[in-house]
């Protein structure tokens, strides 16, 4: 068994993968750790998220910023669920060592390092460590992923736009003179676990944020190796992502030729579904998939494609476990489906 531990546990993407790796074949879930000053430490999860009080019985332990290193060379694995601005303070005592590292933060996504001061707000100070994560976009980049001591997961809204996106990129179906366009709405869940007037459920209508700005748009484009333009908008339910978005092809493209460009990027998916209508929220959440339907207007050129996660799951948790499982030779859907 690997032994693993989860840092951050007590938020809803560490509460849902702890439940992930405890179900785990693989996986002895060991330790749940919360941030040293944590009203949740001391607490058993299920006293967080009472979902799960009869199935994990760990309790939440304060993190020793000062044993950092004593964790990564006693465990095998360690899962990052913590902010940005942690996950950066802390890598360079966590890696070098035993334990390989998933971190679910942003902060070894973007590799431009101004790029990431402008979208993060903070300078990023491991350089090193910036070059050798590898990005955990499971569908995609499995070989680096299973040689990899520290992986970046992937934020949702680019796991729902670049799982569109980028077996069209790879067939060169995207007319490059036309930005791809993505419209995708997220589930409140999607802003954590910690209160807040903007995320409040009597506060939250749908709108449109970050506009032009969201620091998710400088890594779809990255991963994409096109440039986009993503708004992202903040829906009244719980959780969950649908993003439309609007892509121009090259001339002469035909709905044959999009057709096959999917089936051949995911044909041997078990995480990935080719759907005959266009998915809906409600078909996703609380499953590790993603959802695909598009249409074709062969007389304008204009191609539109849907994609759905759930953002905790697809969008975090379990695709954070899809990279563990590569990474310690597993099929990438081991845990997560039959």
């Amino acid at each position: 068994m690997i032994k693993t531990c989860i840092i951050g546990a007590s938020g809803y993407t560490g509460a849902e993968l702890a439940a992930i790796v405890n179900q785990h074949p693989n996986f002895e879930l060991s330790e749940l750790f919360v941030s040293s000053n944590s009203a949740d430490a001391g607490k058993s999860l299920g006293d967080i998220h009472p979902k799960f009080f009869d199935k994990i019985n760990l309790s939440l332990q304060p993190i020793d910023e000062s044993k950092l290193s004593d964790l990564a060379a006693e465990f095998d694995l360690i899962f990052l669920a913590t902010p940005h601005e942690a996950s950066h303070k802390w890598m360079a005592e966590l890696t070098g060592k035993k334990a390989v590292i998933m971190d679910l933060s942003g902060a070894f996504r973007i590799k431009d390092k101004q790029v990431f001061a402008d979208y993060y707000g903070f300078e990023h100070t491991a350089a090193d460590l910036l070059t050798q994560a590898v990005y955990g976009l499971a569908d995609w980049h499995q070989d680096q992923i299973s040689i990899a001591n520290l992986v970046a997961v992937p934020g949702c809204y680019p796991t729902a736009s670049l799982t569109a996106l980028k077996p069209l990129q790879q067939q060169q179906l995207i007319d490059p003179a036309h930005l791809p366009i993505i419209n995708a709405t997220s589930g409140v869940s999607g802003a954590g676990r910690k209160a807040s007037l903007t995320s409040s459920f009597t506060e939250v209508s749908l709108q449109a944020y970050g506009v032009l700005g969201h620091r998710h748009q400088p890594e779809i484009a990255d991963y994409l190796g096109a440039p986009v333009i993503f708004t992202p908008h903040l829906g009244n339910f719980k959780r969950g992502i649908l993003a439309t978005i609007c892509v121009k092809t090259p001339a002469g493209t035909t709905q044959t030729q999009i057709d096959a460009a999917y089936q051949t990027a995911y044909r041997n998916s078990s995480i990935v579904r080719l759907r005959n209508s266009w998915p809906k929220i409600d078909d996703v959440t609380h499953t590790p998939y993603c959802d695909l339907f598009w249409k074709l207007d062969e007389k304008t050129g204009y191609l539109i494609v849907s994609s759905a996660i759930d953002n905790l799951l697809k969008g975090a948790a379990s695709q954070a476990m899809q990279c563990a499982n590569l990474r310690f030779g597993f099929e990438s859907h081991i845990g997560l489906v039959n």
